[in-house]
C-alpha cells in the first residue's frame, strides 16, 4: 500500500499515487494514477492564518499537547458518533443482501493536499465524500508534511521525486471529515504509516519507544490524541521493505497496538508483515502468518482487524473465512477484502478486483471489504482523460464528471443501487470510465441509516456549491465547499421505480453550474444550501423515487413539510410523498401534494399532515411523479427541503458567549468563538456577517476566511433537529477604530520593531497596548507594552529568539484589540547531541533528532563532507535531508579510524551548531 507519487512520463504539474507492491515479496507493480491537490490560487487560496493539518512524526506524537500543536483548538471535531439503526432487509435495494458485510474506506478527505488540508474554504471543486451510508469506517490516505516544515520547499511545480520534505508517520483525520463521518455513524481513523521511499529515515522503532515501566508513551499520546481531536482509532500501515520489522520487536509492536485497542479505539493492520520473520511479504489473505497481528496466541485479540492486500482469488477468500472462523472470530468484522480504486482505468481494462470471488455458494459475501483510494473518481480525472498534466479535477465546469463517476462506483455503472453490477452497455464515456469491468459497491453492501426519532430535515445539501442559498435567494454568492454542514446524504443515488421511462435526477447548483450534455434541467439552485435535489425529462408513467431509510416514529403531532419548485408549465401531473411503513414495506402509501402540477413563481412549502398514521414507524420514504394517464415532455420538478417533525425538537436559544478571539485586520480575516450546547440540543451553528451568510460547523470557533466590511454586525443561530434556527446572537463590530496595516520587523538581536497606522477616527490620546505572547508551546512567554497613541510604533525586546509562533495583540484604549500573528526571529539552533550517536564495530549510526527545526545535518570527515543517497532517485547530496535521506544512509563507516568526524546541524532558518564526534 505505499503511496508512490508519479511514474516516469508524466508532465511535472501532477503527481500520481500509489503503488501497490504484492504477491509473496515480489514486486507487481500495480499503479493507481490519482493528482495532487495543487494548491488553490486567487480568491481560494489559503488564507494567511487559516488553519490546516500536518503530519506528526514519532517524536512529535512523543511531544504532543493539546496547546503545543498548531491550530489544535481550531481542528477538533465535535460531532458524537452517531448511532445506526437497525438493518431493516425490507427496504435494502438487495434485500437478500447479508447486512453485516462492512465496509473500510480508505481515501483523501477534501483531496491530497500537502499544506492545504482545511476544514472549509471557499472552492466548490474540493472532493466531497457523499457516500457514508455504504461506509462504516472511514481512514484517511495522503501525506501531510510533518509540524514546522516551511512551505516554501514545496514546489508543485516540479517533479514529484524532488519533494524534498518531511511527511509524517501519522495523518489524523480532517475534523471537518470527521464530524460528518460521526454524523452519518461512520468511525473516523487515523493512518499511522512506515515505508522507506515515503518517509525516508522514519522508522516504526523511533515509535515503540518504551519507558522503565515497559509502557509505550507513544501509545498512550496517541490515544489522548484521539480523545481530543475526536476520532475513532488507528490503521497501521507497516511497509519498510528494507528491513521489515525485526521478529525481536514483533511482541512489542502487537503491544503497542493492543493498548490502542484495550483505550476502545478501533485498531486495522495491513497484510505486509510476516508473524514469524518481520518481513514484507503480502499474504493476499488471511493465514498463520499475518493473522497473529489480529489474534496472538498469546497476548489474545491484538487488533480488531487486517486489510488484505489486492492479489487475492475465491480460494483464498473463502480459506481467510476459514482461518478466521478456526481462531473463533467473525470474518465479517475482522477480514477486509482489500480493492485499489482507480486500477485498471476505471473499468475500461481488464479489472483485477472482482468482489465476485468474495461471495459464497449462497451469493454472500464472505468477508468484508476495504478500498483504497475511491476518491480516485475526482482525483484521477486528468490522468484518465488523458493528459496528466492538466488540472480540470480544479475546475468547477468538470465537477459534474466526478458526480457521475463518483455514482458509477457506488450505485454501480446503470447509476443505480437496485441494479449496481457491471454492464458493458452502460455508457460512461463521457466521464471516461466504463461499466464493463466494475459492480458498484451496492452490489455487495447494504446502505445504513441514522435517521431515527422523530424529527428528520434535509435540504439536499451535498456540502459545498457555487453560491449558498437562503429561503431561496443567493445570501452568499461566493463558491464554497465545508463537509461540516453536509445533510444526511440521499440513501440511494438513484432509486427510481417506474413502469414506464425514468426520469432523470440530479443535484442542482444553480445557474453557473456545468451540468455535463447528459443532463437537460433548467438549472435554478438551492432553498438552502449549496444544491437541490432536480428530477426532471418525459414524464409518461409514475416514478417513485426513494429517498431516504429511515426508522421515523409517527404520532398524532407529526407533519411533513415540503419546500419545492416547478419551473416547467401546468400540466396534469401530481407529486406525492410515498411512505413505507416498517409493518407493511410491501406498500406505499402516498400523501398527495395539493396543485403541484401547476408552474409555481419559485419556492412554495406545504405542510402535509400525518396523524392518520400514528402509532406507525417510516422504514423509508420518496417521492411519486404521477402524470395521471398523460405524457408530459420537459417536465422539472425541484425539491428544496423536506422537514419531517412532530414539535417535540425545541428550537434552541440563542447562543452566549459569542465573541470575537482574533481580528487580522491586515488579511481581514477573523476567528469568532461561542459556548457550545450538547449535541442533543444543537446540531449546528451558522455564522453571518451583516446578514450574509459565513459558514456553518458544530464546534465552539470559527475562523473566518475574509471579511467583506470593515464594521457591522456579526451574528451566530443555533440550528435544532428539525433544521430551524434560533434568534440570532448579535456582535457589533468596528475596525475602523483600530490600527491599521501593523508590521514587524526583527533586528539582528531578536527584538521586535512594530509599526502601524492610526485608527481613521482616533482621538490621539488613547494609550496603546501591546502584548505579545508566544503560541503552541508548552512554555509561554507574553511581554506587554503601553505607549501613547501619539507613537506610531514601538520596540519589543527580551524576546525568545528560536523562531515560535506569536500573536500580537494592539489595543487602542477601551478599544477591542486586533491581532498580528507570525514567527519570532530564529537566531539559534541546538547543537546535535552526541548521546544520539551509536558506535558498534567501527560503524556510526545517527539517530533522528528530536529538535523541531532541524533540517540538515552535515558530516564532515577530515573536513570533507561525506554523502548520503535519497529516496526515489540515485543521486547524493553532501548532507542528510529530514524526510528524504534513506534509514539505511544513517549508518556509515568512516574510512579510517583515526578520521577526525564533526557533525554540523542546519535548521530551517539557516542556523548552525558544530559537535565534534571525534
Amino acid at each position: 500500500m505505499t503511496r508512490k507519487i508519479k511514474p516516469k512520463g508524466f508532465m511535472p504539474k501532477v503527481t500520481s499515487m500509489m503503488l501497490t507492491t504484492a504477491l509473496l515479496g515480489q514486486v507487481l507493480a500495480s499503479s493507481v494514477y490519482a493528482g495532487d491537490t495543487l494548491p488553490y490560487t486567487g480568491e481560494s487560496a489559503k488564507g494567511v492564518n487559516q488553519p490546516y493539518q500536518h503530519g506528526y512524526t514519532a517524536a512529535q506524537i512523543l511531544n504532543w499537547t493539546p496547546e503545543s500543536d498548531i491550530y489544535g483548538e481550531l481542528l477538533r471535531a465535535h460531532v458524537p458518533l452517531q448511532p445506526r439503526n437497525e438493518a431493516f432487509a425490507a427496504t435494502q435495494a438487495y434485500p437478500e443482501l447479508n447486512p453485516d458485510t462492512q465496509l473500510f474506506t480508505m481515501s483523501g478527505d477534501y483531496g491530497n493536499a500537502f499544506f492545504d488540508s482545511t476544514p472549509y474554504t471557499n472552492e466548490f471543486s474540493q472532493y466531497l465524500f457523499n457516500y457514508w451510508q455504504y461506509t462504516d469506517y472511514y481512514s484517511y490516505w495522503h501525506g501531510m508534511a510533518s509540524a514546522g516544515v516551511p512551505e516554501e520547499l514545496y514546489d508543485p511545480s516540479k517533479e514529484w521525486t524532488e519533494k524534498y520534505f518531511e511527511f509524517g508517520i501519522l495523518n489524523i483525520p480532517n475534523p471537518a471529515y470527521t464530524n460528518a463521518a460521526h454524523k452519518n455513524g461512520v468511525k473516523s481513523i487515523a493512518n499511522i504509516f512506515f515505508s522507506d521511499n515515503d518517509r525516508g529515515p522514519q522508522t516504526y522503532k523511533q515509535m515503540l519507544i518504551q519507558d522503565e515501566n515497559g509502557n509505550f508513551p507513544v501509545a498512550e499520546k496517541l490515544a489522548e490524541m484521539a480523545e481530543y481531536y475526536n476520532y475513532d482509532g488507528y490503521f497501521f500501515n507497516q511497509e519498510e521493505v528494507a528491513r521489515g520489522v525485526a521478529p525481536e520487536d514483533i511482541p512489542s509492536y502487537k503491544k503497542f497496538m493492543k493498548y490502542l485497542r484495550d483505550q476502545g479505539l478501533y485498531v486495522q493492520w495491513y497484510d505486509s508483515t510476516i508473524n514469524t520473520t518481520g518481513k514484507i511479504q503480502y499474504q493476499n489473505e488471511f493465514n498463520g502468518l499475518n493473522s497473529p497481528f489480529v489474534q496472538d496466541s498469546i497476548l489474545g485479540r491484538v487488533s480488531d482487524s487486517i486489510f488484505l492486500n489486492y492479489v487475492w482469488n475465491h480460494n483464498m477468500l473463502r480459506d481467510s473465512r476459514d482461518h478466521a472462523i478456526s481462531l473463533g472470530l467473525d470474518p465479517l468484522e475482522t477480514v477486509f477484502a482489500g480493492v485499489e480504486g482507480g486500477h485498471d482505468k476505471f473499468g475500461r481494462w481488464k479489472q483485477s478486483y472482482d468482489l465476485r470471488n468474495n461471495l459464497d455458494e449462497n451469493g454472500q459475501p464472505m468477508n468484508s471489504i476495504a478500498t483504497l483510494g475511491a476518491d480516485f473518481t475526482h482525483n484521477a480525472l486528468d490522468e484518465e482523460m488523458g493528459d496528466g498534466s492538466t488540472n480540470h479535477r480544479a475546475e468547477d465546469e468538470y465537477q459534474w464528471m466526478t458526480f457521475v463517476r463518483d455514482r458509477a462506483w457506488w450505485s454501480g455503472p446503470n447509476q443505480d443501487p437496485t441494479n449496481a453490477r457491471r454492464n458493458a452497455t452502460a455508457n460512461l464515456s463521457d466521464v471516461y470510465a466504463s461499466g464493463a469491468n466494475w459492480d458498484g459497491i451496492a452490489a455487495y453492501l447494504t446502505e445504513r441509516s441514522v435517521i431515527d426519532g422523530s424529527n428528520f430535515a434535509t435540504s439536499f445539501n451535498t456540502g459545498h456549491g457555487l453560491q449558498y442559498y437562503l429561503n431561496g435567494a443567493v445570501s452568499n454568492d461566493k463558491e464554497w465547499s465545508n463537509i461540516n454542514i453536509q445533510d444526511i446524504p440521499v440513501t440511494w443515488q438513484w432509486w427510481m421505480d417506474s413502469q414506464g421511462s425514468k426520469l432523470s435526477v440530479d443535484f442542482d447548483y444553480g445557474p453557473t453550474y456545468e451540468k455535463g450534455a447528459r443532463y437537460n434541467y433548467d438549472a435554478i439552485g438551492a432553498f438552502k444550501g449549496g444544491s437541490s435535489l432536480v428530477v426532471n425529462g418525459t414524464l409518461s408513467a409514475d416514478n417513485f423515487l426513494r429517498l431516504y431509510k429511515t426508522d421515523l416514529s409517527v404520532n398524532a403531532q407529526s407533519k411533513l413539510e415540503l419546500t419545492y419548485n416547478k419551473p416547467s408549465t401546468d400540466d396534469a401531473s401530481s407529486l406525492r410523498v410515498g411512505l413505507i411503513f416498517q409493518d407493511a414495506p410491501e406498500n406505499v402509501v402516498y400523501v398527495n401534494v395539493p396543485n403541484s402540477g401547476k408552474r409555481t413563481a419559485g419556492w412554495e412549502t406545504v405542510s402535509l399532515d400525518l396523524n392518520a398514521y400514528q402509532g406507525k414507524t417510516i422504514a423509508a420514504f420518496g417521492l411519486s411523479f404521477d402524470p395521471n394517464h398523460t405524457t408530459i415532455e420537459n417536465y422539472q420538478m425541484n425539491i428544496g427541503q423536506i422537514r419531517i417533525t412532530d414539535g417535540s425538537a425545541i428550537v434552541p436559544d440563542a447562543p452566549t458567549g459569542f465573541h470575537i478571539t482574533k481580528a487580522l485586520t491586515n488579511t481581514d480575516e477573523l476567528v469568532v468563538a461561542w459556548d457550545m450546547k450538547d449535541y442533543s440540543e444543537v446540531k449546528q451553528y451558522n455564522i453571518y456577517e451583516n446578514g450574509t451568510f459565513v459558514g456553518g460547523v458544530y464546534d465552539s470557533t470559527f475562523y473566518i476566511k475574509s471579511l467583506q466590511q470593515r464594521s457591522g454586525e456579526l451574528s451566530i443561530r443555533a440550528v435544532g433537529a428539525d433544521g430551524t434556527e434560533s434568534e440570532a446572537a448579535v456582535l457589533p463590530y468596528n475596525l475602523n477604530t483600530a490600527v491599521q496595516d501593523i508590521d514587524v520587523k526583527f533586528q539582528s538581536n531578536g527584538d521586535a520593531i512594530v509599526s502601524w497606522k492610526k485608527p481613521k477616527k482616533s482621538k490621539g490620546n488613547d494609550p496603546i497596548k501591546l502584548t505579545l505572547e508566544t503560541e503552541y508551546t508548552n512554555e509561554p512567554f507574553t511581554k506587554t507594552l503601553q505607549i501613547r497613541n501619539s507613537k506610531p510604533s514601538a520596540k519589543l525586546t527580551g524576546l525568545p529568539t528560536n523562531g515560535e509562533h506569536y500573536v500580537l495583540n494592539i489595543a487602542v484604549g477601551d478599544h477591542a484589540p486586533v491581532t498580528y500573528t507570525g514567527k519570532l526571529a530564529d537566531l539559534q539552533v541546538t547543537p546535535y547531541p552526541k548521546d544520539k550517536v551509536t558506535i558498534k564495530e567501527g560503524k556510526y549510526t545517527l539517530a533522528l533528532p528530536d529538535l523541531e527545526d532541524w533540517y540538515k545535518i552535515y558530516v564532515y570527515e577530515n573536513g570533507v563532507a561525506r554523502e548520503f543517497g535519497v529516496t526515489y532517485v540515485t543521486q547524493k547530496f553532501p548532507y542528510i535531508i529530514r524526510g528524504r535521506t534513506k534509514l539505511s544512509e544513517l549508518t556509515f563507516t568512516p574510512s579510517s579510524s583515526s578520521s577526525s568526524l564533526k557533525l554540523v546541524i542546519e535548521d530551517y532558518a539557516g542556523n548552525q551548531a558544530t559537535t565534534i564526534l571525534r
